[in-house]
């Protein structure tokens, strides 16, 4: 019975040796290697021997973390006192660096964070701090990654959560910002009357202009017409001259015809209402002809005896 025990104790004290020698590293792991307290070895993910109680291993989370930075009071360049609040993304790059270098990390990289978030907002105004998010995520970044170094890790980010002003200060923004509205509204409103002013008298003066068009179209289309009217009678009347006289040249009158067509068309001429008829040069030569044929007439008929016609007439 005493000889079972004991060769029950010899199999658990193998198998626990057996045991404490074989370690499991997960793939977003590695394993740092003590051995008699000393850094001996890193090893990467998968089945491992160590020698039990010579070597010890310490596994390294070299996953990507995070760190809430608490919300502190930093004031602004121009003294306004603010409430700031971050998070900080870091992972590990060398983990016998992170665990040896640095007791706390995570309190480390917390307190680094603070301090420099003071300097970083302490150099802006509110309202570039308010503005600036990104340009205070990339200077704080750099700033952490450069101090972290030596710790083993990369600072992959950092995030501003929060940047709260006291409550006046809040009070007189939303003031500023409500006025600030209320005169780009004002200003839109000034603009859209002047654009509307604009398209109007835009749309008169094309109006006009097309008026101004049309009368000048019109007035042109007006003397065309009247000029063509004016060619057309001009040569109707040309046209009519040209009969009557081609007629006459025709007709081939005798001085006694035309005396006579002369006298009925001056004496249709007295018939009218002017009191005064003027005779060119030509009917005065033709009245004075027309007198001599008289004379001659009356020559003749004196001188034909018992009143026998005279040879004038009877030539005639």
């Amino acid at each position: 019975m005493a000889l079972v025990i004991l060769l029950g104790a010899i199999a658990f004290v193998f198998f626990a040796i057996v045991v404490s020698a074989v370690k499991i590293i997960r793939p977003y792991e590695r394993g740092l290697v003590e051995r008699l307290g000393k850094y001996h070895a890193t090893v990467e993910p998968g089945l491992r021997l160590i020698y039990p109680f010579i070597d010890k291993m310490v596994r390294v989370d070299m996953r990507e973390r995070v760190v809430d930075v608490p919300p502190q009071e930093v004031i602004t360049s121009d003294n306004v006192v603010v409430s700031v609040d971050a998070v900080v993304y870091y992972e590990a790059t060398d983990p016998q660096r992170l665990v040896y270098n640095v007791v706390d990390f995570y309190l480390a990289v917390t307190k680094l964070a603070q301090t420099n978030l003071r300097n970083v907002i302490g150099d802006m105004q509110l309202d570039e701090a308010l503005t600036s998010r990104d340009t205070i995520n990339t200077r704080l970044r750099e700033i952490l990654d450069d101090a972290t170094d030596k710790w083993g890790t990369r600072v992959v980010r950092v995030e501003i959560q929060r940047i709260d002003p006291p409550a006046d200060v809040m009070s007189a923004m939303h003031e500023q910002m409500k006025a600030e509205r209320t005169r780009r509204a004002t200003v839109t409103t000034a603009q859209g009357d002047r654009e509307a002013a604009i398209t109007r008298a835009e749309g008169e003066k094309q109006s006009a202009i097309l008026a101004a068009e049309g009368e000048k179209q019109s007035a042109i289309l007006y003397a065309e017409g009247e000029r063509e009217a004016q060619i057309a009678r001009a040569s109707g009347e040309a046209e009519a001259i040209r009969q009557v006289y081609s007629a006459i040249h025709e007709g081939n009158p005798s001085a006694d015809l035309l005396a006579i067509k002369y006298l009925e068309t001056l004496a249709a001429v007295a018939n009218g209402q002017a009191t005064k008829i003027f005779l060119p040069t030509e009917a005065t030569a033709m009245l004075g002809a027309l007198g001599g044929m008289k004379e001659l007439f009356e020559a003749a008929g004196d001188a034909a005896p018992n009143g026998a016609p005279s040879k004038a007439v009877t030539k005639r």
